[in-house]
C-alpha cells in the first residue's frame, strides 16, 4: 500500500499542507486506484467500465509525478524518500569540536543575518527580499535543494521552487538562479541542472545559520 510521510506544517499563504507521497508499487497502486474509481462510478450511477484501464492510470500517475509518460518513470533515477536530506547536496566544513553552536549566527554578516530572517523554521524561504544582495544570498540556499549530476524538467524546476518558498511566485527566483548561474538551462527551457559552486564564506556562514535553525520533518513511524 501506499506510504505517506508527513512533511512541513499547514502555511496561512498556500492555505494546503505539502504531503509527499510515497509508492512502494506503482502498479498495486494503480489497480487500488481503479477499483476505487469504479467503486464511484457506481455509486453516481456511471457504467464502471469508463473508469480508465490500468495501463492509462499508470500513464496519469507517471504524468502527475512530472514524466512525460510511463517509459519515463521507470526510465528515471529512483531516489529513496527516507534517505532524501536537502542539505546533502553542498558539503559545507563541519564547526570545530569546542565551537559555540551560537558562534555561526553571531558571526554572520549584516546581510547574511538579514537573509537569515527571510526563512521559515523549515528553511522555505518566506518572502522576496528587498535589497538586491539579500536576495542573491538568499539563492545559495534554494541552490543547495536540487540535487547535482541531475537533469530537471521546468515543470520539476518549479515544484521544488513552491516547496521551497511560500509568497506564490517560483518564477522570480527560477530566473534568478539562472541569471547567478547557480543552474543552468537549454535555450527550450526543456532542461535544467545545478552547476557546482564554491560559496564564499559569507554564504556558507549563512547555509550554516540556516540548517541549524530548521526543523526536520517527522517520518510517520
Amino acid at each position: 500500500m501506499p506510504e505517506s510521510h508527513p512533511s512541513f506544517p499547514e502555511t496561512a499563504e498556500r492555505g494546503r499542507r505539502l504531503q509527499p507521497l510515497h509508492c512502494e508499487d506503482l502498479s498495486t497502486f494503480a489497480k487500488s486506484l481503479r477499483r476505487e474509481l469504479s467503486d464511484h462510478l457506481s455509486a453516481q450511477g456511471a457504467p464502471s467500465d469508463t473508469a480508465p484501464s490500468h495501463l492509462q492510470l499508470l500513464n496519469m500517475l507517471a504524468r502527475a509525478a512530472g514524466h512525460r509518460n510511463l517509459q519515463a518513470l521507470q526510465a528515471a533515477p529512483v531516489t529513496a524518500v527516507a534517505e532524501v536530506d536537502p542539505w546533502a547536496a553542498t558539503a559545507l566544513p563541519e564547526p570545530a569540536a569546542n565551537e559555540d553552536a551560537a558562534a555561526p549566527r553571531e558571526s554572520l554578516s549584516p546581510n547574511a543575518a538579514k537573509a537569515l530572517t527571510q526563512f521559515d523554521a523549515w528553511g522555505r524561504l518566506a518572502r522576496w527580499p528587498h535589497k538586491f544582495s539579500v536576495q542573491r544570498l538568499a539563492m545559495w540556499a534554494l541552490w543547495t535543494r536540487f540535487e547535482p549530476n541531475r537533469r530537471y524538467t521546468e515543470r520539476e524546476v518549479n515544484e521544488l521552487l513552491k516547496a521551497w518558498t511560500t509568497w506564490g511566485d517560483h518564477v522570480t527566483p527560477r530566473r534568478e538562479l539562472v541569471e547567478m548561474k547557480l543552474i543552468s538551462r537549454l535555450p527550450d527551457c526543456s532542461a535544467y541542472w545545478k552547476n557546482p559552486q564554491r560559496p564564499s564564506d559569507e554564504v556558507q556562514g549563512l547555509l550554516r545559520a540556516l540548517r541549524g535553525q530548521q526543523k526536520r520533518p517527522q517520518r510517520a513511524g
